[in-house]
This record gives C-alpha cells, structure tokens and sequence, in this order.
C-alpha cells in the first residue's frame, strides 16, 4: 500500500461529521491504526493533509502520539467528569497549541486551484490539527448537544447528528443502520415461520 492511500472503504470509515470523532472510530469493531501505512491512510483520508502530500517521514512515533491523543480523547467525549477527564483535557489542550498544516493554493494540472502543503507536514502539526479539531467541538454547545451514541448493537462510534430533525439513529446507515434492517427483518420472517 502506498503511504497515504486509503486501502478499502471499510477499513477506515470517516462518517462521524468530524476528525476528532473519526480517529476515535479507529478502535472499532478492532484497533485500525494498526501500522505506520494505516496512519498515513487515515491522515490523508480524514482531510488533515492533501491527497499525495508525502507522508513518508512518518515513523511508529507517529502512531504511538495518536493512539496517545485517541485514548486522551475518550473521556473527554465519552465518559466527561471521570477521574481521567483533567489529565486528558490537559495533554489535548497541550496538543492543540501547535500550529496544523498551513496549506496554499496553486494551479493544478488543468488549470483548477488545488490544495497543496509547503513541505511534508510534522507530526506535531497533524496532532494539533486533531486537538483544535476537539477543542472546537467540545467547547461548541450546539455540536456538544448534537453528538450522539451510535444504537447499532456492540457500536461505540459517537458522531455529530446533523440530519434534519436529529433524528440519525446510527454511526452509518450502511454499516449500523442496515445491520439493524437485516435483523428486523429476520426476527418478522422468523415470527412469521413460527405462526
């Protein structure tokens, strides 16, 4: 796998309605950033950098300082007041305060503006990035009140309900949301076959 690609849809999913959330999603239904390549995917798929930015400087101490913000990033979305709340609400305001990627516009190969980074983007940018992408949500009462638990059966996925009427039930109405389709319907043909 190229450095920087997302492999396969399923693998890495980005429907949480913001990047915080989504590096949270890594850890289900098992732990996805599970090598150096997975992170490169991940950072490019989440929109941190631009597709083909060069990520081959990343090191397994970028996935070591991810995983740490991840696990930071859990009391304060999931489990807010716990006894590991402040020490985590800490390291991601400490992560927060390096500057993300500054990106440029320059003419692509058609003449349309595309975005590109000066250089490769440092670990510490990216991990800011991610912060101040969780420092806005948490400290936003509107999209506070608008995350929600995914209800799909063993899903820990938390997202952003932005549908009309915030009514959104699942993580992902491909994934969850058909899931809990399927079964429904088993259980009617199944009470059906017993009648």
């Amino acid at each position: 796998m190229a450095l920087g690609t997302v492999t396969a849809p399923y693998e890495l999913r980005f429907d949480t309605g913001r990047v915080c959330l989504d590096l949270l999603a890594t850890t289900h239904p098992e732990e996805r950033l599970d090598s150096v390549d997975a992170l490169c995917a991940w950072v490019t798929g989440a929109g941190l950098v631009p597709e083909g930015t060069g990520l081959a400087h990343a090191d397994p101490g970028w996935l070591a300082a991810f995983r740490e913000l991840r696990a930071n990033l859990v009391p304060l979305v999931r489990a807010p007041g716990g006894s590991s709340y402040a020490p985590a609400l800490t390291r991601v305001n400490e992560l927060a305060r390096a500057a993300p990627p500054a990106p440029r516009a320059e003419p692509g190969a058609d003449g349309t503006l595309v975005r590109r980074l000066d250089g490769p983007p440092g670990r510490e940018a990216l991990l800011g990035a991610v912060a101040r992408d969780a420092v806005d949500l948490l400290t936003d009462p509107a999209a506070r009140a608008s995350l929600r638990q995914c209800e799909g059966d063993n899903c820990p996925i938390v997202y952003v309900d932005t549908s009309r009427g915030r009514r959104r039930r699942w993580c992902s109405s491909d994934v969850c949301g058909n899931r809990e389709r399927v079964a429904r319907h088993r259980r009617r043909a199944a009470a059906l076959a017993r009648a």
